[in-house]
């Protein structure tokens, strides 16, 4: 990355991978936006920056913008909703607002509505928000994750959502789904094979895969399929508060 920093954001549009914010390895909240190109190794390139500077935020993409969503600076959580084109180099423009303050949330989205679960407020919160990505609008209302968690991870394959690990207190290891054009409360999924929190999601639609937080475990699932995750291999190191994406 351009700056060493924990607590980022991830999306992709299948090609180019974006990193943005965090909380810089010096000690500030960070606004910076790096990219990738996925199918080529290489160090991140500046890409642009935040609208304002902050870490634990989220990001969905619907292939061609990515949102970012909510998150803290270094005064208290934010409802800040800002995008960028993924494809055009440039800093992020306001998107709307989110129904409250709140970072540390899970992220997913079917390719035009962005879902987020869960979070950390004056506690841990149980709300899911959703947008539609092409349209400039505050969040609204999709209806309560199982229990309050923080610092879960998401995924989606498709039409279903998935929430993953997080906090309630002691961190737990409960997977949880949403049909991601159907709001609602989210319905209980199976169970990751270490509980934790502060981890990254990604997948490729068919499979989620589930890495870090406070170890180098990394797990997986079938995402049309319920169940409990599956041993996947391990992280070069035991890490947390990480972002994930793909390529596809």
């Amino acid at each position: 990355l351009t700056v060493g920093r924990s607590d980022p954001s991830a999306c992709s549009d299948g090609s180019r991978g974006i990193f943005g914010g965090g909380y810089s390895v010096a000690g500030g909240y960070e606004d910076t936006i790096d990219y990738i190109t996925i199918a080529t190794t290489g160090n991140a390139q500046d890409f642009g920056n935040l609208s304002v500077a902050r870490k634990s935020t989220n990001c969905v993409s619907d292939g061609s913008r990515g949102v970012f969503r909510g998150g803290r600076d270094s005064g208290a959580n934010l409802n800040t909703m800002d995008y960028i084109t993924i494809g055009t180099l440039g800093n992020a423009i306001d998107f709307g607002d989110t129904t409250v303050s709140i970072r540390a949330s899970a992220d997913c989205s079917d390719g035009s509505r962005g879902v987020f679960g869960g979070g950390v407020t004056s506690g841990y919160s149980n709300v899911i928000d959703y947008i539609t990505i092409a349209t400039l609008a505050n969040a609204t209302d999709f209806g309560d994750m199982t229990t309050g968690t923080g610092m879960p991870a998401g995924c989606s394959g498709g039409a279903r959502g998935i929430f993953a690990g997080g906090e309630t207190g002691p961190y737990v290891n409960t997977i949880e789904y949403i049909t991601i054009q159907t709001t609602g409360n989210a319905t209980d999924f199976g169970d990751l094979t270490l509980a934790r929190g502060s981890l990254g999601g990604l997948s490729d639609n068919s499979r989620g895969v589930f890495a870090g937080g406070q170890q180098d475990v990394i797990d997986y699932i079938t995402i049309d399929t319920t169940g409990n995750a599956t041993d996947f291999g391990n992280l070069s190191e035991q890490i947390w508060n990480l972002a994930g994406l793909s390529g596809d």
